[in-house]
């Protein structure tokens, strides 16, 4: 199903997401620099570099170019139920990850082969009823010590909810707030995991933003990450 609903949006996946997305006055790109951006910086503090990461979800490569220039030295997969979305992203990085398709269920790698697992907006996408099974895909894969980033929308911001309802291809999305996607995210197996909350503030008074670290418990941000951590 998810393979049939985004290969009819692949090609024109980049114009609907900055059409969808305008009111914030920002791009697609802004969107994906700063998730990777996040993800580096928790990473550095505790000094991980990661060498093998996964983007699960991930479409036609948003997050690549971020994801490549944080981690130079990293060998990135691509994975997405997408074939055409899949093909798109190999033409636009050829050369820069590994692309691999997958059946939705069961991510085609052995245990422990990634250190980092990233999820850029991917699960409002999938049933609910998968989502647990797939995360313990995630935790199936993910090494001992290794991080698993999760980002979606957050349902309780107004300006995200405009975006979603005004978006083709989130015609069929379900917004999971944080609270009960962390309670997946743990019943999956990750035993420690954590929300913040991003994105307070749109282009307009872009200036406030480095007042968002002091806001990132507050769940009106308009997405959200989760971070899971697999016990060494």
């Amino acid at each position: 199903m998810l393979q049939a609903e985004f290969d009819q949006f692949a090609q024109e996946y980049q114009q609907q997401h900055a059409a969808s997305i305008r009111l914030s006055g920002e791009t697609p790109d802004f969107f994906a620099q700063y998730k990777i951006d996040d993800v580096a910086a928790r990473l550095a503090r505790s000094g991980v570099k990661p060498r093998r990461v996964l983007d699960f979800g991930a479409g036609v490569g948003n997050s690549l170019g971020p994801m490549r220039a944080a981690f130079p030295d990293s060998e990135i997969t691509l994975l997405d139920p997408s074939s055409q979305s899949l093909d798109i992203a190999h033409k636009r990085f050829p050369g820069q990850a590994r692309f691999r398709h997958f059946d939705g269920e069961t991510i085609p790698f052995a245990d422990g082969s990634f250190d980092l697992v990233f999820a850029a907006c991917v699960f409002h996408h999938i049933p609910e009823n998968l989502h647990v099974g797939l995360i313990k895909e995630i935790e199936r894969v993910l090494a001992d010590g290794g991080s698993f980033f999760l980002f979606e929308h957050n349902p309780w911001n107004p300006l995200t909810t405009h975006a979603v309802r005004s978006c083709a291809f989130d015609e069929n999305a379900v917004l999971i707030n944080g609270r009960d996607m962390r309670a997946r995210v743990a019943a999956a197996g990750f035993s420690r995991a954590d929300i913040v909350y991003r994105i307070f503030f749109p282009r307009l008074f872009a200036r406030l933003r480095p007042l968002e670290r002091y806001l990132s418990g507050i769940p009106v941000g308009a997405q959200y990450f989760v971070h899971a951590l697999k016990p060494a």
